[in-house]
């Protein structure tokens, strides 16, 4: 059974930091894209960041850029979010998503690219 387990959410106040992992269990991601989204309440998922398998390219959503970073660790099968200068609007739930069909030299912004979905985890940010 393929698994995504994200850790590391949290209760943070503004300009803190927290870093979240998404460990992967019953299949090798490594050769493929992985990415974070976001859910607010009573709002949609939202894009957050993404690594391509290859080289470790990342792209990330205007409103993430300079403060988070998005790594990979293959012979772990984790992914990292690092969340630097934390503002009381990141406050979500926090997903992990892996991609196990065809991917080509692209970066994967939208829920509907994704097949495999952790569970979430909540980060607050206070102000």
């Amino acid at each position: 059974q393929v698994q995504l387990v994200e850790s590391g959410g949290g209760l943070v106040q503004a300009g803190g930091s927290l870093r979240l992992a998404c460990a992967a269990s019953g299949r090798t991601f490594s050769g493929y894209p992985m990415g974070w989204f976001r859910q607010a309440p009573g709002k949609e998922r939202e894009f957050v960041a993404t690594i391509r398998c290859s080289g470790g390219a990342t792209y990330y959503a205007d409103s993430v850029k300079g403060r988070f970073t998005i790594s990979r660790d293959n012979a772990q099968n984790t992914v990292y979010l690092q969340m630097n200068s934390l503002k009381p609007e990141d406050t979500a739930v926090y997903y992990c998503a892996g991609r196990t069909y065809f991917s080509g030299n692209n970066y994967y912004t939208f829920p509907k690219d994704y097949n495999y979905w952790g569970q979430g985890t909540q980060v607050t940010v206070s102000s």
